[in-house]
Parts: structure tokens; sequence; C-alpha cells
């Protein structure tokens, strides 16, 4: 047993993740979450680990990079991972989850957990303990972002993030509609299609570039991360780039007709049930009324009733590569470390990927033990070390890839064989990993 004061301050992804890991290699752990008292202008509920934007963890298999992450987690034992597993539903190659199981989940192991001390309320000056994780996450509270700011004695840099609206299954037109995934790779009935027509198109992208967005407050140094572009912005770029995004029609084709469509609006499964769809790539800014139209302008969608409209938050990250190691420790105050996306990095299992790190950093520090910087052929090495590149100049959010994992020994031209020996690699670099109980 670890006789210290050990708080995690945040309840999202990588503060339950964190403090799961540092209580099942013994310690005691306080966890300050503000969501019960206080809400932010994203989250629902107050339940940890809460998902506000897609309820999609992406990539399910090696191929991909978020794939590999997912992998390594499941191999370190994550509370993330075991929970979405549970709570997945069908979404072809991807792994999604039926976000009200998936946090219920989480905030039922936390709570039941006798070495994990949950309080509801908000942090707005750093507590006094022997090692604090802060995992606040990108909608951390004015007052302690304020805190975070003195403590780190650096500007913050900001971006906006949304979310796309989800619709009842009872109100979509399954007569113009078709299940299907593109290329075959998944069940068929993951996801449901939304055909366009050419002058479909046009009439939906001309509304789009009209419709009249939500008024928020942007700050001067306005940033969209790439990952969650509003479609309106995307549309900005030019007619036709809608085509090679969410809405691609390629390696799908209607059965009805047995050709490929002009243009294709994707539903995905929200829940277990499939009684809600998400709109996939469909994260907005507009103002709700005129979301109504324009969704209900989606052939099958006519009549959609919408039970969540796409919202767009204020997302907030430190300047990692001049404040913390790859290890996630702050580097001119050893007693603090950082995780999830407050840190730069973007993404559900990124997030989580970030707090198993720091939980298990701290239970070394506070051992007096090394703390482990993953090995670089891994995907979290890979990720903690790009956020924490001290030559990077323009530092921007990013999540798993492999563009930024080590090349690899040999040429491989072909693309997926090339995946699977990066991915290959990470595991192997994994298992000679000697992690402490």
């Amino acid at each position: 047993m670890i006789n210290k004061r050990i708080v995690v301050i945040g309840g999202g992804l990588a503060g339950s993740e964190a403090a799961w890991q540092m209580a099942k290699r013994g310690a005691k752990v306080t966890i300050y979450e503000m969501r019960g008292n206080k809400s932010t202008p994203a989250h629902k509920t107050d339940k940890l680990a809460e998902l506000v934007c897609s309820n999609s963890f992406r990539g399910n298999n090696l191929a991909n990079a978020p794939g590999v992450l997912k992998e390594e987690l499941r191999r370190m034992g994550s509370l993330i991972m075991e929970a979405a597993d549970y709570a997945s539903v069908p979404a072809g190659g991807a792994l999604a989850v039926d976000r009200d199981i998936f946090s219920t989940y989480i905030t039922a192991k936390i709570v039941a957990e006798p070495a994990i001390t949950l309080v509801r309320e908000e942090v707005t000056t750093l507590p006094q303990a022997d090692a604090i994780i802060i995992a606040t996450g990108p909608l951390t509270s004015d007052a302690f972002a304020a805190s975070i700011a003195e403590l780190t004695k650096t500007e913050y840099l900001n971006f906006y993030d949304a979310a796309a609206p989800i619709i009842t299954r009872e109100s979509i037109d399954f007569d113009k509609v078709f299940f299907g995934v593109r290329y075959q790779k998944g069940d068929e009935e993951d996801y449901l299609n939304c055909p366009l027509t050419e002058k479909e198109y046009n009439d939906f992208y001309e509304y789009l570039l009209a419709a009249k967005r939500s008024e928020i407050h942007l700050a001067e140094d306005f940033k969209v991360f790439e990952g969650c572009m509003p479609i309106e912005d995307m549309a900005q770029r030019g007619k036709r780039t809608l085509l090679f995004g969410p809405l691609k029609p390629v390696g799908l084709r209607d059965p009805r007709t047995d050709k490929r469509p002009y243009a294709v609006i994707q539903l995905r499964k929200e829940n277990k049930a499939a009684t809600l769809f998400n709109l996939v790539g469909f994260q907005t800014s507009l103002i709700w009324s005129e979301q109504k139209k324009l969704v209900q302008m989606i052939p099958g969608l006519e009549q959609a009733e919408i039970v969540r409209y796409g919202v767009m938050h204020r997302n907030t990250f430190i300047n990692s590569p001049s404040l913390i190691y790859p290890n996630t420790q702050l580097k001119h105050q050893p007693e603090i470390f950082f995780a999830g996306q407050i840190t730069g990095i973007e993404g559900y299992i990124e997030s989580a990927a970030s707090g198993w790190l720091a939980g298990y950093n701290v239970i070394r520090w506070l051992r007096s033990e090394p703390l482990l910087t993953m090995p670089a052929e891994t995907m979290l090495g890979a990720l903690q070390l790009h956020i924490t590149d001290t030559t990077s100049k323009d530092f921007q959010p990013i999540k798993s890839n492999f563009g930024i994992m080590p090349e690899l020994d040999k040429t491989i031209k072909d693309k997926k064989l090339k995946k699977m020996a990066y991915a290959t690699r990470a595991l192997a670099a994994l298992a000679k990993v000697e992690f402490i109980d």
C-alpha cells in the first residue's frame, strides 16, 4: 500500500483510467469531478468518462493506427478498453459503443473500488498532495484553467471542436435508404446510407453554405481541429470537398439501382438497441433550426427526429513540448502529471492511453523508481514522443497514426502489409516492457 495523498483532477477517460491503474497498484486515490455540481457546454450527464462527440473509437483492427493502440491498451489492462468492448455496438471495422452503457460501466467500477474516493466538486486551485494528475480535458473550467496557466507560466493554445446530430430510427424512411458498408468491410447493417443525386447534393451544398451558424465567442487565434471540423467549414473549401470527405460514395452501391450514388450521407448506430443513429462526419455549429432543415433535406430523413443537435465548443490544451516529458510528468514540478486531451492528444482511446501512462508513472515516482517512457515503436510511445517534441514549431492536437511512428527497417510497398508490419513491431516492443504490479 502506498500511503501518499494522490489526487486526480477530472473524471473523463484519462482521469478514470489513471485512477483505476493506481488503485490496482496499491494506491489510495481521490478523483475530483465537477459534473454533478457544475456541468460544461458539451456534457449531458454526471457520469464518468461521458462521450461528448461521436460514439466511435475508430478502427478496431491492426491494419489501422487506433486499432494498434486499442490492442496495446487491452494488453496493459485498460479499464476504458474493458468498458468499450463491453458496450460495443456494430460499426463495421470500427469500435463504436453505446455511450450510456459505456459511461455507466466505468462509473460503477470507479464508485465500487474501495481505494478510490470520488469527490463531486470543482477544483479551482491546485490541492495539496504528494502527486497530482491533471486530466481536466478540453473543457477545463475557467477558474482551474487560470490556475494551470499560472502553474505553467505559458499561454494556452485553443481550438474548437464540434459534435454531430443524433436522430431516432423510427423517424427514418427506410424506403429511401439502404444498409451497407464501404467495400463490404464489416456487417452490412452497421451503417445506413442516404444516397443523393447530383441535384440533391447541389441543393444540400448551397443550403449548407447559406445556413446560419450559432453565435460562439471565438478567440483571436481561432483554430479548428481538422479531425472534428464542422461540415460547413469543410464545404467552404470547395463544392467537391464533401464528396472526398464525409459524403464520399466510393465503395458503396445502392442495391435498388446497382449503381454508385453521386453522394452518400452515412448513419451509424448510436446504441446497442439501434434505436438511435448519428450522422457520420456531420459535426456542425449551425443553429438548431438550420440543422433541422438541413438534416431533413437528406433523402430518407425528411421526418427526422433529432434527439441531440450538433454543438461546437472550445477546447483547450497546454503547450506540451515545452512543459511535459514523454512520461507525462511536468518538467519543473515533478509531483504533477498531465494526461488526456489537455496535453494535445486527440481522440477517446488516445486520452485513455495517456491516462494509463500517467497513472502508472505516478506509482513509479512515489516508489522512487525510474519513470517509464514507452518505446517509440509502440503507438502510445509514438504519441507521447510526438506531443513532447521540442522541435515542434506549431504544436497542434493529434490522433494516433502510423505517420508518427519510426520508419520500418525495410521497404514495404503494399500499404496494408506495411501497416501490419508497424502493428507487429509495436506489439513486439510492448511485450518487452517489464510492467510492475
